[in-house]
């Protein structure tokens, strides 16, 4: 899990199924059978590429127009982000949701039997096992199937919807906070209230290209409801950098210090800060393991000063500076006092990531150059 892997992974992208995305991208065809979509979610989702170059490079590679679906499905990325920036309590109720849930497995032996059946892939619906399997033992699934396997777990199943995105989380290599837990939010209708996403049998058949055929899914389940939607926060402000030698915290949610906006700092000191998602796998691990390793070495060739592992003391006493680390474990565990920097990508779709998507999609235009 390197930048020069996603670099790598973007190219392969542009120049082979990137052409097809906008007809292909909703067909899962299973393993080594060629992805429909860029799989550059990994990396993204560590910032070890960003959304910025990303972006620009399909821009280049299609020229006008060409990207459009492609690039849309990478603004919905920051959207989330966004949103749940400014809705941090949709991110602490999952995890309330998540501990009342393994109450409910507690004290109810039937749920519980469901629960592991499903996650062991051992539920007797053809496709979501197999999409069970395959995510405990690649660490991937494609967008489709995450859809249809969260449907099917929350209206067919009638398993906590929570469990479902904690499941996710442990296992997906580029499970996100934001983009996981409001993406289950929205297949269950709590996203936007009123408004879920429903597994249809057809819809598989079609877009597996015959190889799932379930049956007995609840294709006419009502929505769920909370009784408070997360409440909308201001967005907070970046710090300040100070001026002179400072210490560059690194962390999960950013791995390409090379292009954060460090105004008239000197970098002198860098930490890696390593927080992985509650329960991970060891897959998981491994990749963010690999990631911090790569940027610590990038950073420190870059600023030609030591970098390691956070420790006691790492800092020495200076200043930490450290990019904007978004709602989730990284921020949670964010040592007191350090400086935030946050990226001009992030400071202008952010502010239209308040609501529904389609306000930051009609800033796109304007936004692409951010």
């Amino acid at each position: 899990m390197t930048r020069a892997a996603g670099l790598e992974r973007l190219s392969d992208f542009l120049e082979g199924p990137g052409a097809a995305y906008s007809a292909d991208r909703n067909t899962d065809r299973g393993l080594g059978n060629g992805p429909s979509t860029s799989m550059l979610s990994p990396y993204l989702r560590r910032r070890l590429i960003t959304e910025a170059e990303v972006v620009a490079a399909a821009d280049r590679a299609f020229g006008d127009g060409g990207a459009e679906k492609f690039v849309s499905e990478v603004f919905w990325r920051t959207y989330f982000k966004g949103h749940l920036e400014t809705h941090p309590a949709a991110w602490t109720d999952f995890l309330a949701e998540v501990g009342h849930g393994h109450d409910l497995l507690a004290a109810e032996p039937g749920l519980r039997r469901i629960h592991e059946s499903a996650i062991e892939g051992r539920a007797g619906i053809d496709g979501f096992d197999d999409w069970a399997r395959e995510l405990v033992e690649t660490g991937w699934l494609h967008n489709h199937a995450r859809m249809w396997f969260a449907s099917i777990w929350i209206f067919t199943l009638r398993l906590p919807w929570a469990l479902g995105a904690a499941f996710f989380m442990r296992h997906l290599v580029d499970g996100d906070p934001a983009s996981n837990t409001l993406s289950w939010r929205w297949v269950a209708g709590l996203h936007t209230r009123g408004k879920h996403y429903v597994a249809r049998a057809e819809n598989i058949r079609r877009y597996t290209e015959g190889r799932f055929d379930p049956v007995g899914l609840d294709e006419y389940p009502d929505a769920l409801d909370e009784p408070m939607p997360p409440r909308e926060v201001a967005l907070p402000q970046a710090d300040p950098m100070p001026e002179g030698d400072v210490a560059l915290l690194l962390h999960l949610d950013d791995l390409h210090p090379e292009s954060l906006p460090l105004r008239g700092t000197k970098i002198v000191r860098i930490g890696g800060l390593i927080v992985h998602a509650q329960g991970a796998s060891d897959r998981v691990k491994a990749a963010d393991e690999a990631a911090m390793a790569d940027a610590l070495a990038r950073a420190t060739a870059r600023f030609a000063c030591p970098g390691a592992p956070v420790g006691n003391g790492w800092a020495d006493g200076l200043p930490v500076v450290t990019a904007w680390a978004p709602v989730g474990p990284s921020a949670t565990a964010m040592p007191d006092g350090c400086l935030r920097v946050r990226r001009a990508w992030d400071d202008a779709a952010w502010p239209k990531s308040t609501r529904g998507y389609s306000r930051l999609r009609s800033a796109i235009p304007a936004l692409r150059g951010a």
